[in-house]
């Protein structure tokens, strides 16, 4: 069996904001709540690799792993795995952009399974990641809906 998640939003601001923003890897502990570090690795082209460290968890453990992501501007898409994998078999992920009339959605894919030794198991996480994705998503939102109202920036105007 296999994980699968889809979450998707509507940030009332301009696609190349949006688009900014969310793939400055290096600024995600500004823009996620649950990341205490983004260490760029390498950088090849439109590829990234990266060091994402999380805040520690209820019991104090921290969660750290390499991930890498290749961005397409021109079809308005990210795709991501994980490298160091942990406790997943494996983790793609696909962030997907689309402009609206609203301003810009952006929509997260996930795909993954959980080894058999995982501390949890495959609808663990799948529910915890619809969880917190939607969380990290309105926080997302919020940031970006207020760079683009201190910047003048409304939905369409710059996209």
């Amino acid at each position: 069996m296999a994980g699968h998640t889809q979450n998707e939003i509507t940030i009332a601001a301009p696609v190349d904001l949006v688009w900014d923003m969310t793939n400055d890897v290096a600024n995600w502990p500004r823009l996620f709540s649950e990341y205490a570090t983004a260490e760029i690795l390498s950088r090849e082209g439109d590829r990234v690799t990266f060091r994402l460290t999380m805040h520690p968890d209820e019991n104090g453990k921290v969660w750290s792993w390499v991930s890498e992501r290749e961005a397409d501007r021109e079809t308005l898409s990210v795709e991501a795995r994980r490298v160091e994998t942990g406790p997943f078999a494996y983790m793609n992920i696909l962030w997907e952009y689309e402009k609206v009339p609203t301003g810009t959605r952006m929509t997260w894919t996930q795909d993954f399974a959980m080894k058999p030794d995982a501390p949890v198991d495959d609808d663990w996480m799948t529910d915890n990641i619809n969880r917190n994705s939607k969380v990290q998503m309105a926080l997302i939102r919020d940031r970006i809906e207020k760079a683009a109202a201190e910047q003048g920036a409304a939905p369409g105007l710059t996209d």
